[in-house]
């Protein structure tokens, strides 16, 4: 059974996941090669152990090739973007928590839009879409 719009719910999807694919890459990629460039942005002191920053970084860029394989088919593939969401929602909370507890300068969040933010109604959307596609499937 095809729901009302699907040509439109998934081609609105598909290129949602291709960014979030290709700019998850881009900045995995930017925070492996160049570790320090946040902290100098944010006027924080370098890490001690930035291995560990890039590892974060190497996290991201493998989140952004989940996406570019979700993107083929987001209602197949939406455990991924599930757990996308969710590491795009408790990001931004332990980010906060950070902050609150003087961690963390706020200048260091910059990225918690881009990063973040940006995804969640689109990520929302496509989970619901997929739900409803499952759901109504005999």
């Amino acid at each position: 059974m095809c729901l009302a719009g699907e040509s439109n719910v998934r081609g609105w999807a598909f290129w949602w996941l291709l960014a979030a694919g290709i700019y998850n890459i881009l900045w995995g990629a930017a925070v492996v090669l160049f570790p320090a460039v946040l902290f100098e942005l944010a006027g924080m002191e370098q890490p001690r152990y930035p291995q560990l920053w890039q590892c974060i970084g190497m996290i991201v860029g493998v989140y952004g090739v989940g996406y570019l394989a979700a993107a083929r088919d987001h209602r197949r593939h939406w455990p991924i973007i599930l757990v996308g969401l969710l590491g795009k929602i408790f990001g931004p909370i332990g980010f906060a928590q950070a902050v609150i507890r003087g961690d963390l300068p706020p200048a260091f969040g910059v990225t918690i839009l881009t990063n973040d933010l940006v995804w969640w109604i689109p990520f929302a959307l496509m989970l619901r879409d997929a739900l409803r596609f499952h759901s109504e499937r005999p």
